[in-house]
């Protein structure tokens, strides 16, 4: 698959099938890899993008730190994988595009409509993370990676990372970083020899303002209310994807149509119709 370098840092993707720009934000959390469209959960189950490509041209990708995507170590926020986004859109000369968002996937894509509601046709957001369980697990999750790092050392998370293949979701002792930690030898040494104490300040940063709330991370809600761009909003019904998470969504966003069915009537039948029928007509 090709990579292009936006902000210095390498990303995968790939694009598929023909029609109007659809730019997908992968699900799976801190593994949110181009592949989850069609191996996770829910996502494997509807088929969504088997059925998107007939009609549009889908443009899926691994997030930063994530697949075969490269990182970098600093304190992430919504804005940094907005711009991870934005900029292959304009690496292939895209000007509009639909976003579409699965999972946490849905806090960039609305961050990314705030920022540049002049290049977002429609929102897709597809069960989108948030609630108190799901900030509770972030922070806990991000936690366990700190004290490992305070008893074993960064040079001991490069260790950790390397005797294994778990991403951080299912390992949380190997930190944000494991996938480019295995993947790039100069990384991994040079993240062994950060100041741990900095390193400590720096992810605590982004623990706190990354899932400072109990409902759907991302912008303000103040922004969203002004926000000026249609939006189906798809809920989940799980300790990570609260169906408050997308009611939040449904109140926020003026333009939002709500589709008001349970996550096991959400078949593959259904589903994929339901989105296209709603992009259709954008």
């Amino acid at each position: 698959m090709p990579t292009e370098i936006i902000e210095g840092i390498a990303t995968r993707y790939e694009v598929a099938g023909s029609g109007p720009p659809l730019l997908m934000f992968s699900p799976g959390g801190f593994n949110a890899t181009l592949d989850n469209w069609r191996s996770q959960g829910v996502y494997r189950r509807l088929g969504l993008l088997d059925h998107l490509t007939k009609e549009y041209t889908c443009i899926t990708f691994d997030r930063r730190e994530s697949g075969l995507s490269g990182g970098r170590v600093e304190r992430l926020g919504w804005a940094a994988y907005v711009a991870q986004g934005r900029g292959l859109l304009q690496r292939l000369g895209v000007e509009r595009a639909h976003l579409m968002g699965g999972c946490v996937g849905c806090s960039i894509v609305t961050t990314f409509a705030v920022a540049h509601p002049e290049a977002v046709l429609s929102m897709v957001l597809f069960s989108p993370a948030g609630g108190v369980r799901y900030r509770m697990t972030q922070h806990e999750r991000l936690g366990r990676h700190l004290a490992y790092v305070a008893e074993h050392g960064l040079a001991g998370v490069v260790a950790l990372a390397r005797t294994g293949d778990k991403p951080f979701t299912q390992d949380a002792r190997v930190g944000p970083w494991v996938t480019v930690i295995r993947r790039d030898p100069a990384f991994a040494d040079s993240y062994a020899r950060l100041d741990p104490d900095r390193y400590a300040v720096l992810v605590t940063g982004m623990t706190r303002t990354l899932f400072d709330r109990d409902t759907v991370p991302g912008p303000e809600p103040e922004d969203l209310l002004r926000l000026d761009v249609p939006a189906l909003i798809v809920p989940g019904q799980d300790a990570s994807h609260a169906t408050s998470a997308a009611r939040y969504l449904q109140e926020c966003l003026p333009r939002a149509e709500y589709w008001d069915v349970p996550v096991d009537e959400q078949t593959e039948l259904t589903a994929p119709a339901r989105v296209l029928e709603f992009l259709a007509r954008r």
